[in-house]
């Protein structure tokens, strides 16, 4: 049986990952990546990276091809285009860019760390208003909290 940690690491074997700093630089230049945060809509309105694109993993591959009710036009194009696939961790971005490199997506990369990394080294957030998040409340917001029934028996 394989568990989600295997899945993550196997595709981790695929892809490329940059640090939060390696893409703060790269939306600097003059041809800044797509920002694809596959978190829930949920999530995403709390806090994200501005000007990201937000489609959720569980939409993902019908979001990147036509004729279906969750096609995302902006991200069925880019297939050409720099991509950085972001969620809370780094663990859903890692399934979602090597989903992607399988679909043909031929520069998709994932943000080590995730979001919460991207906070940690005090990266802007911003909120569904797009006002600035301060970095104490992406801290409380990416806190682990496991309710009891979440945790593995004995353990």
């Amino acid at each position: 049986m394989k568990r989600f940690t295997d899945f993550v690491t196997e595709s981790l074997q695929h892809i490329t990952e940059y640090f939060p700093w390696d893409i703060e630089e790269k939306l600097k230049s003059a041809s800044p990546p797509l920002i694809l945060d596959v978190r829930e809509p949920a999530e995403f309105d709390v806090m994200h990276i501005e000007d990201s694109l937000n489609v959720p993993r569980g939409i993902l591959e019908s979001a990147c091809e036509y004729g279906y009710e969750d096609t995302v036009r902006e991200l069925v194009e880019s297939r050409e285009r720099d991509i950085v696939v972001v969620c809370r961790s780094g663990n859903r971005s890692t399934l979602a860019a090597f989903t992607m490199q399988l679909m043909g997506y031929r520069n998709v990369a994932s943000l080590k760390t995730g979001l919460r990394g991207w906070n940690d080294y005090e990266l802007p957030l911003v909120n569904a208003a797009g006002k600035m998040v301060p970095v104490e409340q992406g801290d409380d917001f990416f806190t682990t909290r496991l309710r009891p029934d979440q945790v593995e028996p004995g353990k």
